[in-house]
Order: structure tokens, then sequence, then C-alpha cells
């Protein structure tokens, strides 16, 4: 029997346009774990990070203040560990990194991690490398299967993404689940986030979920990327 697990993909602009309309674009898709891009970083960026994690009715699972990323966990969703690595720097570009959660669901052991590749393709395609990496020992060393989702500055078909699905599934590709684009939210032209599942996880659907309310525009300029996973029990 599989665990099912929602994950949900997210770069927020830190918070710079409706903070209560991110909260609440993710309790309407109800997500076991959140994986944050552009969170808060300067002045305050703990008290914001706090506020988000509790308006959205979850806890931080990793993520430290470089870089912008953050992993949140629902209640039902245990930590067991966490990790953070810088990525090799480039000069005049933002340091980018990788914040990794090895979580518990239920009887299964996830190890959920999220990114934000840079604009430009040469470090993108290297960083892209250095994630792998890190996956790599990260699995062998918690023996659980891989989640990566973020914001890859690219999209399907570039070296960066096709890289990605030489190692996993890309979600919506492999079981499409609302619709594809993802930037931006208020003129959707482009599908550059991602959330990309290991082979032994099954994706069920993935995609931009509905917005009736209409906050996906409110919230932030990237649309929100839904996947649902169902994981096999031989996960832990």
């Amino acid at each position: 029997m599989a665990t099912p697990v929602r994950v949900l993909s997210y770069n927020i602009r830190s918070l710079r346009d409706d903070p209560a309309a991110v909260a609440r674009v993710v309790r309407a898709n109800g997500p076991d774990v959140l994986c944050l891009q552009e969170v808060p970083r300067f002045w305050g960026w703990r008290a914001q990070r706090r506020r988000l994690a509790r308006a959205c009715g979850m806890h931080v699972a990793a993520g430290r203040r470089a870089c912008g990323l953050a992993v949140l966990a629902a209640p039902r969703v245990r930590r067991v560990h966490r990790e953070f690595h810088l990525l090799t720097p480039d000069k005049d570009l933002h340091r980018r990194a990788l914040a990794i959660a090895v979580l518990e669901i239920g009887p299964v052991r996830l190890i959920v991690a999220s990114t934000h590749l840079d604009l430009a393709g040469g470090p993108r395609l290297r960083h892209v490398g250095e994630v792998l990496g890190h996956l790599d020992r990260a699995r062998a060393r918690y023996r659980a299967p891989v989640v990566l989702a973020g914001d890859v500055n690219e999209e399907p078909g570039g070296p960066s993404w096709t890289l990605l699905t030489e190692h996993f599934q890309d979600g919506h590709a492999t079981a499409p689940a609302g619709e594809e684009l993802t930037f931006s939210a208020r003129d959707p032209r482009r599908r550059i986030d991602g959330v990309f599942a290991d082979p032994g996880v099954e994706v069920a659907g993935c995609g931009v979920p509905p917005d009736e309310p209409g906050d996906h525009v409110r919230a932030t300029d990237h649309r929100p990327l839904r996947a649902d996973l169902r994981l096999p029990m031989r996960a832990k």
C-alpha cells in the first residue's frame, strides 16, 4: 500500500506582495511539504519565516538565511534530519544553494529538497551537477527516495532541465494535472518551476492548481506547482 504525499513548490518573492495571499494559497492546497524559494533573508527574516509557517499551519523543516530557501512541513510530518549546501559561487551573481529535509510521513521516509537555480546558463548547469551530487549522497545515507522542487529558471528542453530529467521524473510531464505554465502569475507564458521525483516515487498528478479566489496574482509573481505523489512502503 502506498502513502500519499502532497508537495507544493512556490517562489514567494521575499513576501513583497501579499503575505496573507501566500498563506491562503498554501492552505487552499493543503501540502504535506512546502518547498519555498525567495524566502525573506534580510531584516527580521527569522520572524517573517516563522509567521509564514504559522499562517500556513506548518513548521520549518529546513533552510537558512542564505539564498532564501526553506522547506516547511505539515504537523503530521516529522523531520529526521536537515542539510543546507551552498553551491559554488560566481562573481557578480546571486549565491545559490540547496535545502534538504529528511522527513518521515507515516510509515515512510522521504528526502525533499528545494533549490533556486541561476538565470545564467553556465552556472545553472554546473549547479545542477552539484545538486545531483548532494542528493545522491543524501539518498545513500538515509536510504530514502528524493523529491527535488524549485525554480529552475529554465524551460523544459534546456540543458539544465534535461540533465535533471535524466535522473528524475519531471512531475508535470509524467502526470499532468492542472495548468502547465508557472511564470508569471499575471501573464503565464513559461514553465520554469518543477517538481522532480525519483523513479521509485509514483507521480499521481502535477501542475498549477486552480485559483478561484484569484490569490495567485495577489501573492507573488510565480504560480504554485502542486504534485501529488505516492510513496511505496519500502521507502523507509
